[in-house]
């Protein structure tokens, strides 16, 4: 086997395309491997598939995967043919997809790079500009996405991510039951849950098919999902109200601060499980309990609390929310009277838990991983490539259509 043969193999080009010729220049460590179609050859419309003869030829090339460290690229005259039906149309090659620059096989090496090293990494690496890997990455995104059915999607958690200083928010959206990336958009208001209905129906679903939804107490969100999920129940996530709970807690420590010293610095003392206190946190803390500071009483309140999700059935957590809200009142510290507050009117979607039994965990997860995306790529100014960057991690896409990513896990 000839060289021609040996590439017109590992290309695995078939009739009528043929490997032409081969240039290696080493001083440019580059190989040009130009291919041609035989003469005479008649290709398939790309609009009906009717075989054609050429009308004429344009001279289009790609960059390849690299031959061992020299870059490789394929050129080729690329025929239009002159359809009966559809008039003159340029060929699809197999090689590569329409409007790339880049052969199938080298995008497929990008979609695996970049699953590793963030996008300017692989950009350097390659030695090509990164709005062009960008380009790649979101089209395979886009149209393994496109191929998703989210017929039989029925719970769903919906929350919001920052991507950047200045309140700059996306809002991610997971099938808990798969545990997926559904949907992700700019914003965290209640026109995202309007974008996601649309985007359910183009996969098949339907508003009508959510009937439990976990969220945080945003009110935007609320509104959202009461708007445009007209069957959903709404739980609200369980971490996100310990998170008020140790706001509330944090709040009467600083108000407390300036006429108790010893409570300076010790933030995270109160906001930690006592199991995952250090040793000198918990001395630190012991010398503090005994003296009586409304800081201790509010974090007494905060480990009754956590006793909410312990209650076996929503009879009991029912009673249970109701009591700890009355001794909330009774102890007359502010940050925690507006936290009751709080609890009585969401009471319903608290108890909702118990039925239900989802949490945001799952986003939370997906959303530490995001993060750790967005530390290696020490950020994203545009918002629409961290999205793209979350359906890679999280969507379990299959990219069928990509040859160095057919037939491996997603």
């Amino acid at each position: 086997m000839d060289a021609n043969e040996l590439f017109k193999t590992a290309l695995g080009l078939q009739p009528p395309w043929e490997v032409a010729s081969l240039d290696f220049d080493l001083s440019k460590r580059r190989l040009d491997i130009r291919v041609d179609f035989q003469k005479g050859s008649s290709f398939p419309c790309p609009v009906c598939g009717v075989p054609s003869k050429a009308h004429d030829t344009e001279e289009r090339t790609w960059r390849h995967l690299d031959f061992f460290q020299h870059a490789a690229y394929l050129t080729a005259r690329v025929p239009r043919c002159n359809c009966d039906e559809h008039g003159i149309k340029t060929v699809d090659v197999p090689w590569a997809r329409k409007g790339s620059g880049f052969t199938l096989m080298f995008e497929g090496l990008l979609m695996i790079l970049v699953r590793e090293m963030t996008v300017n990494a692989v950009a350097r690496l390659v030695g090509e500009h990164d709005t062009r890997i960008w380009r790649v990455l979101k089209h395979h995104v886009d149209e393994a996405r496109a191929k998703q059915d989210f017929s039989m999607v029925k719970t769903i958690a919906v929350d919001e991510k920052s991507y950047r200083r200045g309140h700059r928010y996306v809002t991610f959206v997971m099938d808990l039951e798969l545990r997926r990336l559904l949907f992700g958009t700019v914003g965290r208001d209640g026109d995202t849950l309007a974008a996601f209905v649309e985007d359910l129906k183009q996969h098949g679903g339907q508003a009508e098919q959510i009937l439990d939804v976990c969220s945080d107490l945003s009110p935007a969100f609320i509104k959202g999902i009461r708007e445009n999920l007209p069957k959903a129940e709404i739980t609200f996530d369980r971490f996100h109200l310990m998170k008020l709970m140790n706001e509330a807690l944090d709040a009467v420590r600083r108000e407390e601060s300036p006429s108790t010293p010893g409570l300076k610095k010790t933030r995270y003392d109160w906001l930690k499980n006592p199991g995952d206190l250090t040793q000198s946190q918990k001395k630190r803390l012991k010398g503090l309990k005994s003296m009586n500071l409304q800081t201790v009483e509010a974090y007494q309140m905060k480990l009754l609390f956590q006793d909410l999700f312990e209650q076996t059935n929503p009879r009991a957590a029912k009673v249970f929310l109701a009591d700890w809200c009355t001794l909330a009142h009774a102890s007359g510290l502010v940050p925690l009277m507006r936290f009751a507050n709080t609890l009585q009117g969401h009471a319903k979607g608290i108890l909702n838990w118990w039925r239900a039994r989802i949490s945001n965990g799952l986003i939370e997860g997906m959303n530490s991983l995001i993060q750790a995306a967005i530390a290696k790529a020490r950020g994203y100014r545009n918002p629409e490539n961290l999205i793209t960057m979350a359906y890679l991690i999280a969507g379990k896409l299959s990219f069928f259509n990509v040859p160095t990513l057919a037939g491996l896990p997603t």
